[in-house]
C-alpha cells in the first residue's frame, strides 16, 4: 500500500536542532493495494496473549469474503520467520519504531512523567531496526536513528521542555509520510494527552491517513491542561479510536510507579505478534475495505487493523 503525502520545510533550524517540517494541505492518496499486511495479536478466553499459533489457526476476511493467507510470521519463532516465503526474504516481525513526544504547553505539569515514560521505554524495548522521532509542539522536528546511535536520544529526552501550540495531528501525518516500504512491523508510540490546537490536518483526515497505513498505534496518555471537559473526553475517545483502527491499545499512567506495567505490558505484546499477509481482489472497488481475522482457539480473540484504504483514480 502507498501512501503519498505532500510536505514543505519552513524556515531554517537553529544550529544543531532538526528542521521543522508541517504538511501542506490538501492531502493526497495513492493506496493502490497489491499485499494487505497484518499485524495481529491475539488473547485467549483467560485474557492471556497467544503465542503458539499456526498460519492454520487464522483465517481472513476482507469485506466479509475469506482470503488466501500468502504468508506467515510470529515473533515468538524467529527461525521461522516466514512459514509461507522463500528463504532469506527480509524479516516481516523486524520493528521500525516511531516515537511522537509531545512537547507543548498543555504537557507541562505532566512532562516529567512523560520523559520518564519514554526514557524506560527506550530501555526496555528491544533494538528497533529503524527508529524515528518526532517532537512536537508548534514546531514538529522529526530525527532518525541506527540501532548504534539510539543511545544519544536519552539526552534529548531529558532535555526536553514544554510551550506551545499541539500540532498532534500534523505530527502523525509526517510520521505516517516518512514510513518505509521495507517488510516489519511499524509500531507507534505515541506520548500526549491527545489533545490538538493547530494542526492543518483535520480529525477526518487523519483517520483516513492512519486507514491507509500499516501502523499499530500505541497511545501513552498523560492528563494534560485541558481547554475543557469537552476537549478531554474528545482527545481520549480520539486515541482510543486511532488505537482499535490500528489493532494497539492505549495506556493511561498517572504516576511513575505506572509506568514498568505498562511497559511489561506493551513487550510482551509485541514480543508474542503474528504476522499475516494476503493479496486483495485485483477488481477491489476505491474506498474502504474492512478486515476481520478469526482465530480457530476456542474463547480467541485477535486485534488488528480494522481495514484499509482504495484510492479513486482522481486521487492518484
Amino acid at each position: 500500500m502507498l501512501l503519498v503525502l505532500a510536505l514543505s520545510l519552513v524556515g531554517p533550524p537553529p544550529a544543531g536542532q532538526d528542521p521543522p517540517v508541517t504538511p501542506r494541505i490538501p492531502l493526497t492518496f495513492a493506496a493502490e493495494a497489491r499485499t494487505v499486511n497484518l499485524t495481529v495479536t491475539v488473547r485467549g478466553a483467560d485474557g492471556k496473549l497467544l503465542k503458539d499459533l499456526v498460519a492454520s489457526d487464522f483465517k481472513i476476511y476482507e469485506d466479509d469474503k475469506p482470503q488466501d493467507i500468502g504468508y506467515f510470521a510470529r515473533v515468538f519463532d524467529p527461525s521461522r520467520a516466514n512459514d509461507a516465503g522463500q528463504e532469506g526474504a527480509p524479516d516481516p516481525t523486524a520493528i521500525d519504531l516511531g516515537m511522537l513526544f509531545d512537547t507543548s504547553s498543555s504537557m507541562v505539569e505532566v512532562l516529567r512523567l512523560s520523559q520518564n515514560a519514554a526514557s524506560q521505554f527506550l530501555e526496555s524495548i528491544p533494538r528497533a531496526r529503524d527508529l524515528t522521532t518526532v517532537f512536537f509542539d508548534s514546531d514538529i522536528r522529526l530525527s532518525r536513528f541506527n540501532g548504534e546511535s539510539q543511545q544519544g536520544l536519552f539526552d534529548r529526552l531529558q532535555k526536553a521542555k514544554s510551550g506551545g501550540d499541539t500540532l498532534l495531528y500534523d505530527s502523525i501525518a509526517v510520521y505516517l509520510s516518512r514510513i518505509s516500504d521495507d517488510a516489519g512491523r511499524k509500531i507507534v508510540v505515541l506520548f500526549t494527552d491527545g489533545e490538538d490546537s493547530k494542526s492543518l490536518v483535520t480529525v477526518s483526515e487523519l483517520k483516513a491517513l492512519v486507514r491507509s497505513s500499516t501502523v499499530t498505534i500505541y497511545p501513552i496518555v498523560f492528563g494534560g491542561q485541558y481547554t475543557s471537559t469537552s476537549a478531554k473526553m474528545s482527545a481520549k475517545l480520539l486515541m482510543q479510536e486511532l488505537a482499535d483502527l490500528t489493532g494497539g491499545a492505549v495506556f493511561s499512567p498517572t504516576t511513575f510507579k505506572d509506568l514498568a506495567p505498562i511497559y511489561d505490558g506493551l513487550l510482551d505484546e509485541l514480543a508474542t505478534q503474528y504476522v499475516i499477509g494476503y493479496v486483495p481482489p485485483s477488481d477491489a472497488k476505491p474506498g474502504e475495505h474492512r478486515l476481520r481475522v478469526e482465530v480457530d482457539r476456542s474463547g480467541a480473540k485477535a486485534r488488528h487493523r480494522r481495514g484499509y484504504r482504495v484510492s479513486a483514480p482522481s486521487e492518484r
